[in-house]
Formats: structure tokens, sequence, C-alpha cells
């Protein structure tokens, strides 16, 4: 068996890298160490590359149709995750889940319908209605023991039937959680009862970690196959999120002729030569890569938590069950969000995503990316400690 090696440090400046080449632009300082925008800094596997040079190799690069494995893979690597059995009718190729999104929003919406969301969450769920003239509804998830739920009864209070679309983050994004099946049959029904589209991102489902179960929103239950649209992709699990190789399954006939339709008429299920290279290397090779890279991202985690609670025990964590993104409590710092933000910034040289990016929930609270090799973690935190010893002193 090979193993893999996720030491290495790699430099990535000066690649057009939004991660690195952008600091300056958006944190106002080029020197940052990155934490922030969520992809890896871990080598893309091999398996992939090799795959993509070989179809360079020729020199045409013309129009293109997905090869006869495309779906095949997708199929096999989704059962083997999930149980989950799908037909590849089902599927179809989009250019990118948050444009997914849009171009969901588009198909079943219109000026002034109400799109639900449960906040803290990742922004583009915000940003994308509001930009398409959508009202946006919040449905704030809640705070449980230390431990994030959603909010049924208020969900109840706040629906209507301006509300057409509901955007779910599974698992959820900042905050790591895996939703119970429970959780998520609960919420079909009344999204159901309610004639309320779920748009489920499921983008980081790769990404749980052992002993966790991810369920994808359309396997628990009919009326949550009947109400759904799942977007997912090997995107964050491999490390290639500007190769752009994100896709949508979806159950039901008349929500799938609907939008695959609208897809089509733009020829917008068209993939690239690479997107479709890509994921067939992914998903035929990338068993054991992705159990080793997931080992690595949950020793980083356990790494950050027993920093944390060793140096700055007013920072906490919440230990995600999925993914490489840690969402930092920092309330009992009691600073506002902005000298928070910046004091990260400019104390500790850390570009971290401001908490209320995510949502007004997010105040007190910051985003950290773990997903690099152990050293860049290592001097990130201990940099962010000698900037709490100086604030100390």
């Amino acid at each position: 068996m090979k193993q893999y090696y996720f030491d290495e440090i790699i430099v990535r400046r000066g690649t057009d890298c939004l991660k690195y080449d952008r600091l300056k632009e958006l944190f106002g300082n080029a020197d940052l160490m990155p934490f922030w925008v969520a992809d890896m800094d871990f080598r893309t596997p091999d398996f992939i590359v090799d795959a993509l040079k070989k179809r360079c190799e020729h020199p045409i690069f013309g129009y293109t149709f997905p090869p006869e494995e495309y779906a095949g893979c997708i199929v096999r690597w989704v059962k083997q995750l999930y149980g989950w059995e799908i037909c590849g009718e089902w599927l179809s190729y989009i250019p990118g889940i948050v444009k997914g999104i849009g171009l969901a929003l588009e198909c079943f919406t219109k000026k002034g319908d109400k799109v639900i969301i449960q906040s803290p969450v990742y922004h583009p769920f915000r940003l994308v209605p509001e930009k398409m003239c959508r009202e946006v509804v919040y449905n704030p998830l809640r705070l449980v023991k230390g431990a994030y739920e959603m909010d049924f009864e208020q969900l109840e209070s706040v629906i209507d039937e301006g509300c057409k679309v509901m955007i779910l983050s599974s698992p959820h994004n900042p905050a790591g959680v895996v939703w119970d099946r429970g959780t998520l049959e609960t919420l079909a029904g009344i999204c159901s009862r309610h004639h309320v589209t779920v748009i489920s991102d499921e983008i980081h489902s790769e990404m749980v970690f052992p002993g966790v179960e991810h369920h994808p929103f359309p396997t628990v239950s009919d009326e949550a196959a009947a109400c759904s649209i799942t977007f997912m992709a090997p995107s964050k699990t491999f490390n290639i999120a500007g190769i752009v190789s994100s896709y949508a399954i979806v159950p039901d006939d008349s929500l799938r002729h609907a939008f695959y339709s609208f897809l089509e008429a733009c020829e917008l299920n068209q993939g690239t030569i690479f997107s479709y290279i890509a994921t067939v290397a992914a998903y035929t090779q990338g068993g054991e890569w992705r159990r080793q890279m997931l080992d690595y991202v949950e020793e980083n985690i356990r790494f950050t938590d027993e920093y944390l609670r060793r140096n700055i025990p007013r920072i906490r964590i919440y230990r995600p069950q999925a993914s490489f993104l840690i969402w930092l409590d920092c309330r009992d710092l009691q600073m506002k969000q902005q000298a928070l933000f910046e004091f990260v910034r400019d104390r500790a040289g850390l570009a971290l995503n401001n908490g209320v990016t995510f949502g007004r929930e997010g105040e007190g609270y910051l985003r950290l990316n773990v997903g690099c090799p152990r050293p860049l973690l290592a001097k990130g935190l201990d940099a962010l400690g000698k900037a709490m010893e100086e604030l100390k002193g």
C-alpha cells in the first residue's frame, strides 16, 4: 500500500492562487499566513495529475463529452461511501456548486420569492439569493449544550407560501456538523408539507471522519427524495477546486426534468475535458489517498484542539465531524468582532475567515482551515499563541 506524504510544504505564491495571491487585496497584507479559503495545501494526488498529463500529451483540446466511465464511477463512489444506489440518469455535471445554487434559484424561483438559510452558514447561501433579488429568510441554528441543532419550531414560525427554496449545508459549513437521519427526516417533512424545494450542498460529505455516518438528504425519506436537489463534488476531497468538477443528483422525475432541461438549454450541463478526467481518476483510484488524507486532517484537528486547550484556553473549537474547517469560539476574549479579526491579522499575522461573514450568529467566532502540512499549522498556532501572550503583557 502506497504511503502518501502530507507534511510536504509546497510554495503556492505566484500561481494566481486565491488563498495566497489575493491576501494583499482582501486582507491588506500579502505576507500573512493564510488559513482561510477552503482548499488544502496538500499536493493534488499523483493519479489525478498523471491522468491530466496523459490527456495533455494529445495536442488538440476540442469539444468533448463525458467519457463512458464518468457516470458509472460516480454511481459506484456514491454507493461505496453512503450505500446510496443512484441511477446514471439522475446525474448531471454542474459548473460549480455556488453556480449550481444560482442556477437552481433561477429555475425554481422568481424575484421576490423567499429562500431559507440556516445561519451561521457558508456566506454564498445568503449572497447568491440577495444578488438575485430573492428575499432571504433566516432559520438560525441554535446552540444546545455546546452543539448546533436545527430549530424546527422557529422554522415553522417563519415559513410561509412565499418560501420556495431552502439551502441546506450538509455537512454544515462552518460548524462541521454531520446531521443525523432524524434531523434530516424532520426537515424533509416540514419542507414537503410547505412545498419547499431543498438544495442540499453536500460538497464536504466525502470528508466525514471515521465513525461518523453521512446521510445524503434524499436517502432519509420518500419526502426528501421528492423535494430535493443534491450537489456533490470531488473538489474538496482531492484538492481540485480549480478544475470545477461538481455534479447534481436529482431522484425526482419532475424536479429533474425542470432543472436539467434548464441546464441543457444553456449547455451548462457540459463539463470540460479536465473535469471529467479528474473526476474519473479521483473516484476510481482515490480511495486510499482519501483515507490517509482524512487521518492526517483529523490529527490536525486534534493537534489544534490540544494546542488551544494548553496555550489559549479562552479560544475553543467545535470539533468538526467532517472536513478541514474549524469553527473557533473566541467569545471569551470579549473582543468586538472587528477588533478580534484585526488582532489575529495584525498581531498574529494570520488570515482567517471573519465569523460574521457567515451571519450575525458568527459574532465572536473565526473559521480556521487546517487542511495544510502540520508544520505550517504549528507555525500559525505558535504565532497566535505569541500574540495572545503579548496581549496579556
